[in-house]
């Protein structure tokens, strides 16, 4: 929720807004980290330019998070619509704060900047965080058709980037299922194991996703049938 802004005067606003860009500029990340702190629980429209310059560049994961979170802290109508012009940004960094900070702001207008060309962005770490932020943002009647889109990722990346894909389309709820059902027949080994490991989270969240994969993996090496029939209490019991 966006703080009120603090009227000062455009002096002093001035002054404080180069000694925030100085200080994000530190060599320190805790010195860098208490300047974010500091814009996000003293916001200034001046302070914006900087906060998201900032963010593009910044290499330490907490500080680019208390960056997003000070920009939530400044009105939207201020802030959205240069998020946006970091969207098309060619630095993936950029791409991808901008896409946290929207989740984070919440305004489901801001569905429609979340493109098909940004679910597959190239970059690992873009595409995961877009999958976030689509899963947050789209509304309750492009559930169906978000799920077919994630779907066409199934078997991408690393263990981390596929876990991502998995929890993002868990997150979406019941409509994944006939999605996932038919990835699971998909003749690529690597989208078939991840779309039933993503149903078997999908029945149960709690197991996590290294169980769900392993599960996967005993169904297919078994049959779906055998499988159940081992873990049934009389097999557990012989």
């Amino acid at each position: 929720m966006a703080q009120e802004v603090v009227p000062i005067d455009a002096t002093d606003t001035a002054r404080e807004n180069t000694r925030l860009a100085d200080a994000l500029r530190s060599e320190d990340a805790s010195v860098r980290l208490r300047a974010a702190l500091a814009a996000g629980s003293g916001p200034r429209p001046l302070f914006l330019v900087a906060l998201v310059e900032r963010y593009a560049v910044e290499p330490d994961f907490f500080v680019r998070d208390m960056l997003s979170w000070a920009l939530t802290r400044l009105p939207p109508e201020i802030t959205l619509p240069r998020i946006r012009q970091e969207l098309g940004s060619e630095r993936p960094q950029a791409r991808g704060q901008a896409l946290h900070t929207l989740s984070k702001i919440g305004d489901r207008s801001t569905w429609a900047w979340i493109t098909r060309d940004m679910l597959r962005d190239p970059d690992d770490e873009v595409a995961r965080t877009a999958w976030r932020a689509a899963v947050i943002l789209v509304p309750e009647d492009g559930a169906t058709e978000l799920a077919e889109e994630l779907v066409l990722q199934l078997g991408r990346g690393d263990h981390g980037v596929r876990s991502s894909l998995s929890r993002a389309l868990v997150g979406l709820g019941d409509v994944i299922g006939p999605a996932l059902e038919r990835a699971a027949e998909d003749p690529a080994p690597a989208v078939a194991a991840h779309a039933r490991a993503t149903e078997l989270l999908r029945q149960n969240p709690e197991a996590g996703f290294d169980a769900a994969v392993e599960e996967a993996k005993r169904v297919a090496a078994l049959g779906p049938e055998r499988a159940a029939a081992a873990r049934s209490p009389e097999a557990t019991d012989c």
